[in-house]
């Protein structure tokens, strides 16, 4: 059977815990070692409010394009993963963490499921996500 093609996938990293910046760049090399994965373009770091309504410090943003073999349903397992790496406990929705990881985008994929929606449902609320995405791609063109 023949390898699946890379797909581009755009993630979303956020941080607001501990040393926010070393917790993207721990994100960013975890997902350039994702086997069949390369991070090919990364966006501008930028400082947000959290969202939410809960009390929490600001957070770091930044998004990768990746172009990866994985599945859509093994990158979400492989951030995961990542998150745990960088102590991630999840407690509340919409609470502080050390590193979160969205799949913003996977190719012309949409996914439907439970635990995973692509296009990410949260795209056109997060102005920063489409500033982040829209520096990604202009570097495509």
């Amino acid at each position: 059977m023949p390898e699946p093609r890379a797909e581009r996938a755009y993630v979303a990293l956020g941080s607001n815990l501990g040393d926010r910046a070393a917790h993207l760049t721990a994100a960013r090399e975890a997902l350039a070692a994702l086997p069949t994965t390369a991070v090919v373009a990364a966006s501008s770091v930028e400082e947000t409010a959290p969202l939410g309504g809960l009390a929490q410090p600001p957070y770091l943003n930044q998004m990768v394009a990746l172009d990866t073999r994985l599945s859509p349903r093994e990158l979400l397992a492989a951030c995961q993963a990542i998150e745990h790496a960088e102590g991630r406990v999840r407690t509340e929705h919409w609470g502080p963490r050390t590193l979160d990881l969205d799949i913003v985008r996977y190719g012309r994929q949409r996914v439907a499921e439970p635990d995973l929606i692509i296009p990410h449902p949260e795209l056109p609320n997060r102005d920063f996500w489409q500033r982040e995405l829209a520096e990604l791609q202009a570097h495509e063109r």
